[in-house]
């Protein structure tokens, strides 16, 4: 049986993902919320360039309407 995005969503929170947003930014952080909109809430957020985190953030909130992609994090 095929999965919903938001259900695929909903199985990730908890866990830490990648969101990538229009601009080329990239954010790590764990999903603690979300809406149908995909505006996403991450907690121990932090911005990364070239792989590697360069500013700490901790609670973010992200529109869903920049979000490019989100992937499970390494």
């Amino acid at each position: 049986m095929s999965q919903r995005p938001l259900d695929i969503l909903n199985k990730a929170l908890g866990s830490s993902v990648l969101v990538g947003l229009k601009g080329g930014r990239e954010f790590r952080g764990k999903l603690s919320g979300f809406d149908v909109h995909v505006n996403l809430v991450l907690e121990e957020a932090e911005e990364l360039q070239s792989g590697e985190a360069t500013k700490r953030y901790g609670t973010m909130v992200i529109r869903g309407d920049s979000v490019v992609f989100i992937s499970p994090a390494r």
